[in-house]
């Protein structure tokens, strides 16, 4: 009897200690109510409150449920009816290479800069040299050019060039990153002759009359030209214990953040960029995740030496596969199509069809290596004719065995897409990446001298994938342009062009999908779906925060959102300046 005395008197306070260890157990750090939450998931699209402890979800449900899961020391976020989604993430772009663009002058036109005409170019490189006092024979980069936005419609020339300075080695690059334009003095510099040969994948452009290099480099004539220059250029001195690449590097990732990104991409990392990489990330200078793809050829001696760091975040870094860039650009016109440009480019004639970067038999003994390790891809096909490549490998592997879906090799770009496309796409069992920014800000050149209407109108065909049941991405392909991915779901909801033009109206998609394209189904895309891409039980705290619902405001306004808040693994690593 005094035993059970015992145990009655202290079963409450048993019960007490217990309740208490349980619910300081459950108590989150961080909830979330007040305003919209979207999912991403299919069975439940939204909720009304979300939980998060140690980085992950731990609750998504009902405001009623949520109670459970706030302790003492919970922090209650009251959304003020804004929208929580699932961080973006960066299906393709291109971070080390908008780090090592940080000092260029910015040459973008309008709707991210303000050079429009090659006079404002030449001013903007003169304005740069007088304030900056360059020394001499200095070089100069200036970057982001664009002729299809600009006033002429052509890329500016060497002797145009020549005319801002005769002294000052000089090279502009085109937006799309696969030409530039040189002067006379950076010629002399990198030691390119006027009879030089065109290298394999590449063109030196010439004046239609005198057969002189007019200054302008195509592809790996211009890669090889950036790498060579970037060589011979001085390297800063290193200041508060940082070099100055590492300085840009954190200024490109705070950029990347204050898009509401989570997990960013560089897709075709080469020379300096991978040690560049390894830095950041022993360093412990990465906010986000980061996935890179080593660009194949120019790591092909010592490609196996990845193989140990596949699919593993090490201090944030994951190797995620290899690039392999099969052909250019098309609003530069250098990407390879089966049937000739609309408008050809200055010097060529009406049969121009661009040119691919390496041949078939290249590309199988290349990818049959790493497909066979079971290491997956990406692929940089814009024009048809490259895509039809591309298929037509892959095809061939995955008939022989090698190649196999689960590997989930991705298609970038996919631009000049054909109807025939869509089922060879499903059948071998690739996904499609698809640019969809295009036809918001180049969908008038692409109508008008690129490929004409009915090519046009079949850009990032989203809706033919998503009909064929194709796990489709899309992505930015910063710094072709900002990493800016709503711009991305505005282009392909609304297909609507810079002249208000409506581009291939049945290739629009609901905005759920395309928000799908850049969370859950980019998670997919890099193996990722269990952890990242919808706001689940047990998923990584990465959200974003933004200042209207892109479901329910004018889809001719998504372009007008902003993202207000970045949280990686529940600490926010990007908020807006409150005004």
């Amino acid at each position: 009897m005094r035993n059970n005395t015992y145990l009655l008197i202290l079963l409450p306070l048993l019960l007490s200690i217990t309740c208490s260890c349980q619910n300081q157990k459950a108590a989150a750090d961080v909830v979330y109510s007040g305003g919209t939450i979207l999912t991403m998931e299919d069975d439940v699209p939204q909720v009304e409150a979300l939980a998060v402890k140690d980085g992950k979800i731990v609750f998504a449900g009902s405001k009623e449920k949520i109670k459970d899961f706030i302790g003492k020391q919970t922090i209650q976020v009251d959304l003020e009816n804004k929208t929580l989604l699932p961080g973006f993430i960066d299906a393709h772009g291109h971070i080390t290479s908008r780090s090592g663009m940080s000092q260029a002058v910015d040459l973008s036109p309008t709707p991210y800069g303000t050079v429009n005409t090659i006079p404002e170019l030449q001013t903007t490189l003169k304005k740069y040299i007088d304030k900056h006092q360059l020394a001499v024979n200095m070089p100069l980069i200036g970057n982001g050019y664009d002729d299809a936005i600009m006033v002429e419609h052509r890329h500016p020339t060497r002797g145009e060039l020549d005319a801002v300075s005769l002294t000052h080695p000089l090279i502009v690059i085109h937006t799309s990153g696969h030409a530039s334009v040189v002067n006379s003095a950076m010629l002399k510099l990198l030691q390119i002759p006027e009879d030089a040969k065109d290298p394999e994948g590449g063109h030196y452009g010439r004046d239609v009359k005198t057969n002189r290099l007019n200054g302008k480099l195509e592809e790996n004539a211009s890669f090889s030209a950036l790498m060579k220059l970037m060589a011979l250029l001085p390297k800063p001195k290193e200041t508060d214990g940082l070099s100055q690449e590492l300085k840009d590097f954190i200024k490109a990732q705070d950029e990347w953040l204050s898009y509401g990104q989570t997990t960013i991409c560089d897709g075709r990392t080469m020379g300096v960029g991978l040690a560049l990489l390894k830095e950041v990330a022993d360093k412990k200078l990465l906010k986000a995740d980061l996935v890179y793809f080593p660009d194949f050829e120019a790591n092909k001696k010592d490609w196996e030496s990845f193989l140990p760091h596949y699919m593993r975040y090490e201090s944030r870094l994951k190797f995620g596969g290899f690039k392999f860039s099969n052909d250019g650009s098309p609003q530069g016109k250098t990407a390879w199509l089966t049937e000739p440009y609309l408008v050809p480019p200055e010097g060529k004639d009406k049969n121009y069809k661009g040119f691919p970067i390496f041949s078939d038999e290249t590309l199988y003994d290349d990818l049959k290596k790493i497909f066979s390790k079971g290491v997956t891809a990406q692929l940089h096909v814009n024009g048809d004719a490259a895509i039809d490549q591309a298929l037509r490998v892959i095809g061939k592997l995955k008939a022989e065995g090698v190649y196999k879906p689960e590997l989930r090799a991705t298609l970038i770009h996919v631009q000049n897409s054909r109807p025939d496309h869509i089922p060879k796409i499903k059948e071998i069992g690739a996904l499609p990446s698809y640019f969809s920014s295009h036809v918001y800000l180049w969908g008038d050149w692409h109508y008008q001298s690129v490929f004409g209407p009915i090519r046009a109108s079949f850009i990032s065909p989203a809706k033919a994938a998503k009909d064929a049941g194709i796990t489709f991405t899309m992505h930015h392909d910063a710094p072709v342009t900002p990493p800016d991915l709503l711009t991305g779901v505005y282009a392909a909801v609304n297909r609507t062009t810079r002249s208000g033009m409506v581009l291939g109206p049945d290739q629009r998609i609901p905005v759920m999908d395309a928000l799908k394209a850049i969370t859950i189904n980019a998670a997919y895309q890099y193996h990722e779906e269990d952890s990242k891409g919808s706001l689940k039980v047990g998923k990584l705290a990465d959200l974003v925060i933004l200042d209207k619902d892109p479901l329910t405001i004018d889809p001719m306004q998504l372009r007008s959102i902003k993202v207000l808040e970045t949280i990686k693994e529940g600490k926010t690593v990007f908020k807006q300046n409150e005004k």
